[in-house]
């Protein structure tokens, strides 16, 4: 056994923990937290130097023995994901459909005796289609690394998702609102659909990807669902598809904001993609050279 100093990571001492040397990162989080309570197993990430990087929680820490020190760094008050993530998609779920419901709350006298166009009431669909979908996903499919995540993250994922679905439903389900030609419509319904199913296949194919319980990280690669045939060209489709399938709405109604919606979320979910990327190649020596992060032969 060897005593362990525990540091703030700014070099504040804690107190003193007892470890066997060859205890994984998380048997030192159980220590710690007995040591100081506010210090909750999933609030901290341990380093073993003052500017290193966090360590794993299934790692040992190689130089425990010799330096008899280990630094924890305070992640603040934690939420779990599952909890956020029904948050954040439940607001655009309701907030869409209380602007087309319920137009007069919005646009006063000039809602009075209009109905909603066959193109904004097929948009409430895709919308609500998608939401519920996320949900869903995160209830019944989603296995997450990690239990939690930082509460402010909280306030900032549901003022993005809940802001941008008053400012895109506002001008779809306008009085004024004037639908595009019915070929764009059918393109970007067809696209929606297409991407929105996509979207499932490659959550189901990663969520079977990580037994029950685990951390176990593999090569994702396409089984017999057509729709997963494209990871053989990006690592990440399931945000090439969330791309697609905004991408179609803003087809299928022609609105402006939709549009900035898709391009926001593409802009977000190509940093998420360049990291997984470079992590897959980095983690794996025979990750396949050919795949892009998330759009084809670009990007």
């Amino acid at each position: 056994m060897v005593q362990i100093e525990v540091f703030t990571t700014s070099n504040k001492k804690l107190g003193n923990i007892t470890l066997d040397e060859n205890e994984k990162v998380k048997d030192i989080k159980k220590q710690i937290a007995a040591l100081c309570p506010k210090l909750y197993v999933d609030r901290q990430s341990i380093r073993s130097e003052l500017k290193g990087k966090d360590i794993k929680d299934d790692l040992i820490i190689p130089s425990l023995a010799a330096s008899k020190k280990v630094y924890v760094k305070d992640l603040g008050p934690q939420i779990g994901w599952s909890t956020v993530f029904v948050l954040e998609y439940a607001g655009p779920l309701v907030l869409y459909a209380l602007v087309s419901l319920r137009p007069w709350v919005f646009y006063g006298d000039a809602a009075q005796g209009t109905s909603l166009s066959t193109t904004a009431i097929i948009a409430l669909g895709c919308w609500s289609v998608h939401y519920l979908k996320r949900i869903l996903e995160t209830l019944f499919v989603h296995r997450f690394s990690h239990g939690t995540m930082p509460i402010r993250n909280l306030f900032k994922n549901c003022g993005y998702y809940w802001g941008f679905t008053v400012y895109v439903a506002y001008h779809v389900n306008h009085p004024l609102f004037t639908p595009p030609p019915i070929i764009m419509q059918i393109v970007g319904l067809a696209l929606f659909i297409v991407s929105e199913l996509g979207n499932l296949s490659i959550h189901m194919l990663l969520r079977d990807l990580r037994p029950p319980g685990s951390t176990v990280r593999k090569i994702p690669v396409p089984n017999a669902n057509p729709l997963t045939q494209l990871y053989n060209f990006v690592s990440c489709p399931n945000y090439t598809y969330e791309f697609y399938s905004w991408a179609g709405f803003t087809l299928l109604t022609s609105c402006v904001p939709a549009g900035l919606f898709a391009l926001a979320g593409l802009y977000q979910m190509t940093i998420w993609a360049l990291g997984k990327h470079k992590n897959y190649k980095k983690e794996f020596s025979n990750y396949p050279k050919r795949r892009k992060a998330i759009i084809p032969f670009i990007i």
